[in-house]
């Protein structure tokens, strides 16, 4: 292979998994600050959906190509790193994991937790990021407080439900399917609402004592915000992260917001500035990798797919048919 080129997933037009083709592109680089990593897997993400579609554009001057999430190895650093040529790491990248290299500014970068695996390490960064940053810097989650995660087998959901389970707090979620609500009670679940089946607001009653919970972690948005205001108990706060369910919600009943003094809030990881995901980093080294350097949480991979396969990936998270993460193999380009 020209040491100049690397193979790359692209999309030809915005549509279908149908537009993700493999091609020839040249490495990136870096710009100051910036490491380069030979990426040996890379996580698949729902913003990498919405982005295929274009519906989700990139920030200005990050990499057009998919792909927020790798583990690899350190290709080159800057003189002043803590990082070296041959270190493994795993990043959250503003772009580009869809490749076999990828530039990632080097306060996004952590070591691979103690013996974890290439694809275990690829299956951090999205999602722990994510759940850090809304769980705990935005929601001020803490020990002994309710929480109520949506779509707990998801990549999010699964890491969500460890993280604020071993942080003390009492975890309920919605789920489609039985065997996915037992999956997610492994993980530390205290219960789950099959939302196929159940009513979540009546459940979510029975389990509090009619109280409600404290926070809410919701991808559904418009579909669920009225019920999501009729379950938060007093002071409660709503985070929201994605919009699976819509982005305008009718007949939303803002006297509840007043009189319970709910806080209703959200976010979007990838436009922030390096330097805030540079502090979330710093955050998650410090609270999380030990407790995955100790096994206690981990990340839930659904299958690893080889990068030629990534239209079947993509299908699979489409349909919702995954529980934890997939990740795309591209050690043996």
């Amino acid at each position: 292979m020209n040491t100049q080129q690397m193979k790359a997933i692209i999309v030809q037009n915005p549509g279908g998994p149908e537009e993700l083709t493999l091609s020839t592109l040249p490495i990136p680089t870096c710009k100051e600050g910036e490491i380069l990593v030979r990426v040996l897997a890379a996580g698949v993400n729902r913003p990498d959906i919405m982005q295929r579609k274009g519906l989700y554009l990139p920030p200005e001057g990050a990499s057009p190509l998919l792909g927020l999430e790798i583990a690899g190895e350190v290709v080159s650093a800057p003189s002043a790193s803590i990082f070296s040529p041959g270190d493994h790491v795993c990043a959250l990248t503003n772009g580009g994991g869809y490749a076999e290299y990828c530039a990632v500014p080097e306060q996004q970068c952590l070591p691979w937790p103690k013996d974890f695996t290439v694809y275990e390490a690829a299956a951090l960064s999205e999602t722990f990021f994510t759940v850090w940053t809304n769980l705990f810097e935005i929601g001020k989650l803490t020990a002994g407080e309710t929480v109520l995660i949506h779509g707990g087998s998801g990549g999010v959901g699964t890491a969500a439900i460890q993280l604020a389970s071993n942080f003390g707090a009492t975890v309920y979620t919605t789920v489609g399917s039985q065997e996915k609500g037992e999956l997610c009670k492994k993980l530390g679940a205290t219960d789950y609402i099959d939302y196929t089946k159940e009513d979540f607001v009546q459940r979510i009653h029975d389990f509090t004592n009619k109280q409600g919970v404290h926070i809410i972690l919701d991808i559904m948005a418009a579909a669920y915000l009225n019920q999501n205001i009729n379950v938060l108990r007093e002071d409660g706060r709503l985070i929201i992260i994605s919009f699976q369910g819509g982005i305008k919600a009718n007949d939303v009943n803002l006297a509840k917001i007043v009189t319970k003094r709910l806080t209703l809030s959200g976010s979007t990881l990838r436009p922030r500035s390096n330097d805030f995901k540079g502090h979330i980093a710093k955050e998650l080294y410090h609270h999380v990798w030990p407790l995955l350097s100790a096994r206690k949480i981990s990340p839930l991979i659904h299958k690893i797919f080889p990068l030629t396969e990534v239209r079947q990936a993509h299908k699979i998270m489409e349909a919702g048919q995954h529980s934890g993460k997939m990740i795309l193999d591209l050690s043996n380009l």
